[in-house]
């Protein structure tokens, strides 16, 4: 059955691969983002496009509200608006740090309020959260970026239990590595917050590590595996609450889970 589906995030990398796959498979597509500009090959290919902020409530309301509007329902809500910021706690302002929750964290919610009520009363629907492999483990200079992954995970859990008997579904994808955007918005501002001082030497290090596993080949998995997982979750009757996918994702998740924390910390810091 085909479905009207609203996914944030995505004129790049994971949402904009997700939303073509799911218009190339027959779905109603709205796709939200900042930057509408990037998003006109999805309208070309048959999608929506709507300018979203998830940190502003105005935008969210005018983009659901267009979609109820237009189609009656929302069927799936994918969030996937998100960044990453990295460099040294004591570095990052506070401010920024906030930021950093009000996209990955509270726009989310915001987002997943705006479009609940509408399933709530359909009995219907499917939200499905972006989180990351990085909810489930750490790394240095990564503190607010975990801190919002981790946060997803629970809230979603949460989430999962209140709609239990609503009809609704909720689902966590964790993709591990992904040649994305994702290594060039990290380590450039790390450099900017970190590259200096008494972290510079870690923020080196850890801006070299992520460069190589992005740049180098075969050390990252295509957006592609990201869509695919979402498909499944659409299409099933029951889906599972997590798809853990993509490149060292699970044997990372498996490396925190059963090695400790000491053990862990010691392989990580191998890396940097």
């Amino acid at each position: 059955m085909k479905k009207v589906i609203l996914i944030t995030g995505a004129s790049s990398g994971i949402g904009k691969k997700t939303a073509l796959t799911l218009i190339e498979q027959g779905h109603t597509v709205y796709a939200a983002a900042r930057r509408v500009e990037k998003m006109q090959d999805i309208v070309e290919s048959g999608g929506h496009a709507l300018k979203m902020d998830v940190t502003q409530v105005d935008q969210i309301t005018a983009g659901v509200d267009t979609m109820i509007k237009e189609q009656g329902k929302i069927d799936v809500l994918i969030n996937n608006a998100g960044y990453g910021l990295y460099g040294a706690v004591e570095d990052i302002p506070l401010e920024d740090a906030r930021r950093q929750f009000e996209v990955n964290l509270f726009g989310l919610a915001a987002v997943t309020k705006a479009v609940l009520p509408h399933m709530r009363m359909a009995r219907s629907g499917k939200i499905i959260n972006t989180s990351s492999v990085g909810g489930k483990i750490y790394t240095p200079l990564g503190a607010w970026y975990h801190a919002t992954k981790h946060a997803v995970e629970g809230w979603s859990d949460s989430l999962r239990l209140e709609l239990k008997d609503k009809g609704i579904d909720v689902v966590v994808i964790e993709p591990g590595i992904i040649a994305t955007e994702f290594g060039e918005v990290l380590y450039e501002p790390m450099l900017n917050y970190s590259g200096e001082g008494p972290y510079a030497d870690m923020a080196r290090k850890v801006a070299n590590a992520t460069k190589d596993v992005y740049e180098k080949k075969g050390s990252s998995s295509p957006p592609s595996v990201i869509a695919d997982a979402i498909s499944k979750a659409i299409s099933s009757t029951r889906p599972k609450t997590r798809y853990r996918v993509g490149k060292l994702a699970k044997p990372l998740v498996w490396l925190r889970t059963f090695l400790g924390d000491r053990i862990f910390d010691k392989a990580v810091m191998t890396q940097v």
